[in-house]
């Protein structure tokens, strides 16, 4: 029997779904529910390839080998330490009669569901890749079950970039609904208190389209915290934040003493966009007491949040970012066509890549 959740393509452990098997089925053939893409880019998440690339010491030829290596061993893109995977875009090859993805033959497309449980084939060994960036030129080819998601690729937008941006498109979205709450809920009680957000990793991919969000949402004031002078400067360039804030988010008291000062308070909503650990302690003692902290980081340790927050006392709402909200393609796209300073920050670091 074909699974909608892919659970005929799970080769081991047998029981669990895709993205929790160590190993997948990557043949070819599809099933009536099931679409292939001719894969011509893969973006690996920022905490894998950190992970990689600081394993290897930033020798490109050593993460290209073992990029290569997990493929080919578990039928899909899965870090084995850091957990995460990325996403991909291709090319429609053959859509089952019953898929019901909506997509045909010949449609570009990029997958908005993780490569954690995409059965994927690699057939050029990575020969254009030099391993130092997150986006990997690629051919091969992937499986998209019934319940996968996908997105035609825009016409008007690069599709390196629309790949970049739809990586992480989860983060605005959730960062919109949330902060749009707290702005109704105050509405309705006549609170005049202004609310306050926090991006830690304002700079980056997601920061940067959570800043933009959190302010098309109704935020007051929203401040962008970067470890460095270099992507300071380029946030304050960019106009996304009410302040930018230069703090180490794995330093809890300069994190937090960061953005209390910027903001006057600790923050309502405070959302963690960075691909490094230990970050977790810090984003809590950032927001006040009632507030929420948002995770987007896949290098983050959720047992840390749940015990940090208890030792700190901290009654704050912690949730994960999955990856998904309805809409969150469309609502990323829009605000990367319409926000100069999205704009300038993604293709930067396209270029720089």
């Amino acid at each position: 029997m074909t699974s909608p959740v892919g659970l005929h393509r799970v080769v081991e452990p047998a029981g669990v779904l895709p993205q929790a098997a160590w190993r997948l089925d990557a043949d070819p053939r599809i099933a009536s529910n099931e679409v292939r893409i001719r894969v011509e880019r893969l973006n690996l998440d920022a905490a894998s390839f950190r992970q990689l690339s600081e394993k290897h010491g930033g020798d490109g030829e050593k993460v290209r080998a073992e990029v290569l290596e997990i493929i080919s061993t578990r039928g899909k893109m899965q870090n084995p330490v850091t957990g995460s995977g990325g996403m991909l875009i291709g090319t429609v090859e053959e859509a089952g009669k019953r898929s019901p993805l909506g997509l045909k033959a010949g449609d570009r497309v990029a997958t908005l569901v993780s490569l954690t449980l995409t059965p994927l084939t690699i057939l050029d060994g990575l020969a254009r890749w030099d391993g130092r960036s997150e986006q990997v030129p690629c051919d091969g080819y992937a499986i998209l079950f019934a319940r996968s998601i996908a997105a035609v690729l825009p016409a008007d937008l690069h599709p390196e970039l629309s790949l970049a941006v739809l990586d992480v498109c989860g983060a605005p979205a959730l960062t919109a609904r949330v902060v749009s709450r707290y702005v109704e809920d105050r509405r309705r009680a006549g609170d005049p208190r202004p609310v306050s957000v926090a991006v830690i990793g304002g700079a980056g991919k997601s920061g940067s389209l959570s800043l933009a969000a959190a302010r098309r949402a109704g935020a007051d004031r929203a401040v962008g915290v970067v470890p460095v002078a270099a992507e300071r400067d380029a946030l304050e360039s960019a106009g996304l934040a009410s302040v930018v804030a230069l703090a180490d988010a794995r330093n809890p008291v300069a994190l937090s003493t960061a953005v209390t000062s910027a903001l006057g308070t600790p923050a309502d909503v405070t959302v963690v966009c960075v691909d490094v650990p230990g970050c977790e302690h810090g984003a809590i003692l950032a927001t006040e007491d009632g507030g929420t902290v948002i995770f987007f980081s896949m290098a983050t340790s959720f047992a840390a949040a749940a015990l940090g927050a208890e030792g700190l006392a901290a009654d704050v709402t912690m949730l994960v970012g999955n990856g998904y909200a309805p809409g969150h393609a469309e609502l990323a796209l829009e605000l990367l066509r319409s926000e100069p300073g999205v704009r300038r920050l993604f293709e930067s670091r396209l270029a720089a890549d």
